[in-house]
């Protein structure tokens, strides 16, 4: 499985070894890159959730009766 160096002999991860784990600055901007997606879609998934269980309770829901209704205080 290993080389003598350490440098994985399998034909399947000498690519991935190649491409992303080779340069020190490439598998950062992978991890970083990585983080951010994750980051954006947890982000996204839990506001859906969010806003689906709190249907009809936030501002974004009922800020128009209250604000029809200062209009016609007015």
């Amino acid at each position: 499985m290993f080389t003598r160096r350490g440098i994985l002999k399998s034909s399947a991860s000498r690519p991935l070894y190649n491409f992303l784990f080779r340069k020190n600055y490439v598998f950062l901007g992978a991890v970083f890159g990585a983080a951010f997606g994750f980051e954006m879609a947890y982000d996204s998934i839990t506001d859906r959730v969010w806003d689906s269980i709190n249907k009809g309770r936030q501002w974004k829901d009922i800020r128009a009766r209250y604000v029809e209704a200062a209009d016609d205080d007015e």
